[in-house]
């Protein structure tokens, strides 16, 4: 029998499938267990599909109702595209939602010149919501033949582990501004949430053992409902009813306007804001929204089969899903929303945290998404969560996301140092070079590349900075 050395290092076995999971993709936990998990689900992505109306929808010349309209809307689409991607797209426990990529055209489109001749605040937000409907349906086209035709299935084929590793890296990494300064809008509930959260899915665990995993598994509606309660205590209080109006609208549990807004039962449907119109300029930023947002996909497809302890995902589910994914963007400018779909990242991340990656707890919460975007009152409570609280979650969630990729590195030989300049390099530039956009546009008003035409300025604007982070996680020599 060897003697080891107390110094010598180890390395860990290989593992094609991720250890450590407890339900994986197709076992279920019990009915009871899974539409907790499957609410905990519905709760995450809640964050994205009511940031993204808050920015847009006003930029629009909307209000507290056209707000709720849009977030309903946001999330029944999120819930049919989720059943889809489900049962005939990849088959993977995501979630399909909304996504921050389309803020850049949505916004461009809502501040055209056109609009200014509205003077009709309802009239301009129709006009310009009826211009990305037209975007949307049209950008569309390009995952759906990118997937059916097998055009992303050649493409995805030359995705190694070791180009897999900094995509999915990146695409977690790429996120950070959603993260900790939205926490930091309001710290006295987004750090303790942060800290709770942590505490409960890390720390308690391993002090308080259990025979069901209550805390890991439910941690995120455990510290969302603490704090939240000491929010609305802090509100009811009146710590803030002397600061300034900004600090109000980020702490107070009374400042959405969504409950107000939002109407008891409503139903979306098909061009419920007329028909759709038409832009080239439009189109064509659309398009690099719908290209950065299939590639971050593809990297959130892959992280969710390896945290559902599947198999890696062939070349041809990828293509099938992105096909999917270009059919729920086409849904989505159908029914008229300001942005097209993608995997919802942070779910990719709780799926870490709870360690159930289970198809049917997704399928349910697809359901909760429905039911809540039809009965408006009761889902404009939950979507009233002060959102420094969800910045504390996308910390969290979205740095799961991140380490998905070091994962993959265990398929890599590390010990050479082609591998190490491939890592190495393509994470860097993925953050360095949106940095140097970043820094001149702040010099100088605009970016580097001037081309006399705004629609080009904002294409680069899309698909370089930021998404650029995303899109250099393919780089492979």
């Amino acid at each position: 029998m060897t003697v080891q050395a107390k110094d010598e290092f180890v390395p860990h076995p290989v593992k094609d499938q991720l250890p450590g999971v407890d339900i994986c993709i197709n076992s279920n936990p019990s009915w009871a267990e899974a539409v907790i998990l499957g609410f905990q689900h519905y709760l995450v992505m809640l964050g994205t599909s009511v940031i993204i109306p808050t920015i847009i929808v006003p930029q629009m010349g909307g209000g507290n109702v056209e707000k709720a309209q849009v977030i309903q809307t946001l999330l029944f689409v999120a819930g049919v595209n989720t059943l889809l991607q489900s049962w005939f797209g990849t088959r993977l426990p995501v979630v399909i939602g909304g996504s921050f990529r389309f803020i850049i055209p949505a916004v461009f489109i809502a501040l055209s010149n056109r609009y200014n001749a509205y003077l009709d605040p309802r009239e301009r937000f129709e006009q310009s919501m009826r211009s990305m409907q037209g975007a949307l349906m049209i950008a569309s086209v390009i995952p759906v033949l990118a997937g059916f035709l097998g055009i992303w299935r050649i493409v995805t084929r030359f995705l190694s582990p070791l180009s897999k590793a900094p995509l999915l890296l990146l695409v977690g990494i790429g996120l950070y501004e959603q993260g900790f300064p939205l926490l930091g809008e309001c710290v006295e509930i987004g750090l303790p949430e942060l800290v709770l959260l942590i505490l409960l899915s890390q720390f308690i665990p391993h002090v308080w053992k259990l025979k069901l995993p209550i805390f890991e598994r439910f941690a995120v509606l455990l510290s969302v409902g603490i704090v939240w309660a000491f929010a609305a205590l802090l509100t009811v209080a009146g710590a803030y009813t002397n600061r300034p109006l900004q600090t109000q609208f980020s702490c107070r549990v009374d400042r959405s306007g969504l409950v107000s807004g939002a109407s008891w039962i409503r139903f979306p449907y098909p061009l419920q804001w007329g028909i759709p119109n038409v832009d080239a300029g439009h189109v064509f930023m659309m398009m690099a929204a719908v290209f950065v947002s299939l590639v971050e996909s593809t990297g959130g497809f892959i992280a969710a089969a390896r945290y559902g302890s599947a198999t890696f995902c062939p070349a041809s589910v990828l293509s099938r899903g992105a096909g999917w994914l270009g059919l729920s963007t086409l849904i989505n400018g159908l029914w008229g929303t300001p942005s097209g779909s993608t995997v919802s990242v942070e779910n990719v991340g709780l799926l870490a945290l709870t360690r159930v990656g289970s198809r049917r707890v997704i399928q349910i919460s697809a359901v909760f998404m429905l039911f809540f975007s039809v009965i408006g009152k009761f889902g404009a409570i939950l979507a009233s969560i002060p959102l420094p609280i969800i910045g504390a979650l996308y910390c969290v969630l979205f740095a799961l996301m991140s380490a998905a990729g070091f994962d993959l590195l265990q398929f890599c030989n590390l010990n050479s140092y082609r591998t190490k300049f491939i890592l190495g390099f393509s994470i860097y530039m993925g953050l360095s070079v949106p940095q140097y956009f970043n820094g001149y546009v702040i010099t100088t008003g605009h970016g580097p590349v001037l081309s006399g035409s705004a629609t080009v300025s904002i294409y680069i604007k899309v698909t370089i900075y930021p998404p650029l982070s995303s899109i250099s996680g393919i780089y492979h020599l």
